[in-house]
């Protein structure tokens, strides 16, 4: 079932020499504006199958002796305590996630940066948080005159007010937990530093999607848009490079418009003619080289366009996002040719609901077969459907209990006694019974090591899940979708 269609190793070799080469053309030093995601690129992975999503570390770690990373945040974002959608974290605790991730595979975090800061109270306690614990702390207020006025920006009243962060090796990567967090500033507020210092050193902007080397309208590059749906992000052929090169290429439609300021600025700190004739131009990015079976690329990432689209609806149903975002997604699927039921688990769930009238989950297993599970007065809807995948793919007669009554029993009465509006046992607490019971029970032992089969597989909700089903689902890398449906009508612990 799980079809590859793009070569890992071979882009992460190819990707870090294309790097080294940058380094080179700007005499040793380079700050390279690193976008995406670094640990855990989800969306590359679905997209991309055959990429690893943790492709892009592996790629940092062939460098890691030459290489030192600068983690950006804006203190908006901590201050509105903006998740990462694909975790459920905020962004500041994606920080010390990224930075424990990171060192813990010997790579160099010299500091953090706190971006657009203006004492926000929260951002505030981070600072101090990271500063008692003997963390480098740096901070960026906004930048006068920016982005427009780049005399003033490219000054002491602009990038010059900013703390220069020391650094000491070839390559500085500049990275965040999200888009919006300064990353491109505080490349530039550095080279404004380093030149007024005597130094030497470039920027360049490593950016995984879109692809600029595939057609405009390639799924992967539409995909990107969906996933970008609600910053209004719209991939658009670099104008800028077709009339330098009269070469056809994808950006999308910040980079275009802030390409001329970004040239003018790197004019002004180097004293120099810009080397770029374009935002491709700035890319290292050698992503669309190692496709290697477009079909099954083009079909992976109409799927992702289909999830994002189930994403966004649940989104707009609690208020996460507007109207116009989900109306983007069905404009990008219709160019697709797809709807919402191309996603082969969607209908099977919604066929359980109606004939048991409860919330129900559908899971595609590695070779295809579809199995669905329903809420019942013990487990809920995600809880019953793992079981049955994991019975089915052990070769386990339906009619055998997996989980024992005397281990039930006493979690539901205390959820009860707990004054629990929900006794059902959810995914993780169900789990977790299995896992007593595997001590005298061998079957459920047995049925227990097919849970690591289930990573990748498609699944889809009749409702909209609790966030502890959500989550272990996630932890579980099953790609969960939800109907916009509450499941009760009840506003608290629905």
């Amino acid at each position: 079932m799980f079809k590859i269609g793009f070569n890992n190793n071979l882009y992460v070799e190819k990707q870090s020499e294309k790097i080294m080469e940058r380094i080179e053309q700007f005499g040793g030093k380079l700050y390279l504006e690193f976008g995406g995601k670094l640990f855990d690129d989800y969306h590359a992975s679905r997209v991309l199958p055959g990429f690893k999503p943790d492709a892009k570390v592996s790629l940092l770690t062939k460098m890691q002796d030459q290489m030192e990373i600068i983690i950006c945040i804006s203190a908006p974002d901590i201050e509105r305590k903006k998740i990462r959608a694909d975790f459920g974290i905020t962004y500041d605790v994606d920080v010390l996630r990224l930075m424990d991730n990171l060192r813990s595979m010997g790579i160099y975090v010299s500091a953090i940066l706190i971006t657009q800061y203006e004492n926000q109270p929260s951002a505030t306690a981070f600072k101090n948080n990271l500063t008692n614990r003997g963390e480098r702390v740096y901070i960026h207020g906004k930048t006068k005159g920016y982005p427009v006025d780049v005399d003033t920006i490219v000054s002491e009243e602009g990038y010059g007010q900013n703390p220069f962060i020391e650094t000491t090796r070839p390559l500085v990567i500049v990275t965040a937990p999200g888009p919006g967090s300064g990353k491109l500033g505080t490349c530039l507020s550095q080279l404004y530093h380093e030149f007024k210092r005597g130094n030497t050193a470039g920027y360049a902007k490593f950016e995984t999607f879109p692809v600029w080397n595939l057609p405009l309208k390639h799924p992967v590059n539409i995909a990107y848009e969906a996933a970008t749906a609600d910053l209004n992000d719209v991939n658009m052929i670099d104008h800028f490079h077709l009339s330098a090169y009269g070469e056809t290429t994808v950006n999308y439609n910040r980079d275009l418009e802030v390409f001329p300021v970004v040239k003018n600025m790197l004019e002004k700190i180097t004293g120099e003619e810009c080397p770029y004739l374009s935002p491709t131009d700035m890319g290292v990015n050698m992503l669309g080289f190692f496709i290697e079976d477009n079909d099954v690329v083009e079909e992976a990432a109409k799927q992702e366009v289909i999830r994002r689209y189930f994403r966004t609806l649940c989104d707009h149903k609690i208020g996460l996002c507007e109207e116009d975002s989900v109306q983007r997604i069905q404009m990008l699927m219709k160019q697709l040719g797809v709807t919402a039921y191309d996603r082969n688990v969607v209908q099977p769930a919604l066929d359980k609901a109606e004939t048991s009238e409860k919330p129900a989950v559908a899971i595609q297993l590695p070779k295809g077969e579809i199995i669905v599970g329903r809420e019942t007065a013990t487990f809920t809807a995600s809880a019953s459907c793992v079981l049955n995948a994991i019975k089915r793919m052990s070769d386990i007669r339906d009619d055998i209990k997996l989980l024992s009554p005397a281990i039930i029993e006493p979690i539901i009465q205390l959820k009860e006694t707990l004054k629990n509006s929900n006794a059902r046992l959810n995914l993780e607490e169900t789990l977790i019974a299995l896992c007593i019971c595997k001590a005298t029970n061998s079957t459920a032992e047995y049925a227990l090591t097919k849970l690591e089969d289930l990573k990748y597989c498609e699944a889809h909700s009749s409702a909209m899940l609790q966030p502890e089903d959500e989550k272990m689902l996630r932890n579980l890398k099953v790609q969960i979708t939800c109907e916009p449906v509450y499941p009760t009508k009840k506003l608290y612990n629905f």
